[in-house]
């Protein structure tokens, strides 16, 4: 359970990680310190370990910097919601362990305690007394989330076959 932070639509890698700070690249936990900041000076100083960030539509939109979602990921965040997301920046979430559930946005508001069950495609939203369905994740993904991210999913098993069953 986290809390919610609400974010509008076409929220840009640039706005998740500010190219000013392009230099720090290479030392992720200090770029963390920055994530968000230019779409809420709040987020960065005041996120919390299992909270959400849900957002609009194309969320992520803009160049692929893979640290976009590492960053997020890193903050503490538990998952990214959003009505849709840019493609590349789905992918790059998925590839570092961070889920990205596709799901409407409206009925969630800013603060409000979530709770997230990917096996069953569900949104409790704990302040509100309701629920969301998503389609839950196909099972390759599911697992590359399990495992931390591709890079360990790999280490783990060698591919990306999935068996049935």
């Amino acid at each position: 359970m986290g809390r919610a932070w609400k974010f509008g639509d076409s929220i840009s890698t640039d706005l998740i990680a500010p190219g000013r700070y392009y230099h720090l690249r290479s030392n992720l936990p200090e770029l963390a310190k920055h994530v968000l900041e230019d779409a809420r000076a709040d987020f960065a100083t005041n996120v919390k370990a299992g909270d959400f960030v849900v957002g609009g539509r194309n969320f992520g939109k803009g160049s692929s910097r893979e640290h976009a979602p590492l960053i997020i990921k890193l903050a503490g965040t538990r998952a990214v919601l959003a009505k849709s997301f840019a493609r590349i920046f789905y992918r790059n979430c998925i590839n570092i362990g961070l889920p990205a559930i596709v799901v409407d946005t409206e009925r969630i508001d800013e603060g409000n305690d979530l709770e997230i069950d990917l096996e069953k495609g569900i949104v409790r939203n704990r302040t509100k007394g309701t629920e969301l369905t998503f389609p839950p994740l196909p099972a390759v993904m599911a697992r590359i989330l399990e495992e931390g991210g591709l890079v360990e999913y790999i280490k783990n098993h060698g591919d990306l076959v999935i068996a049935s069953g």
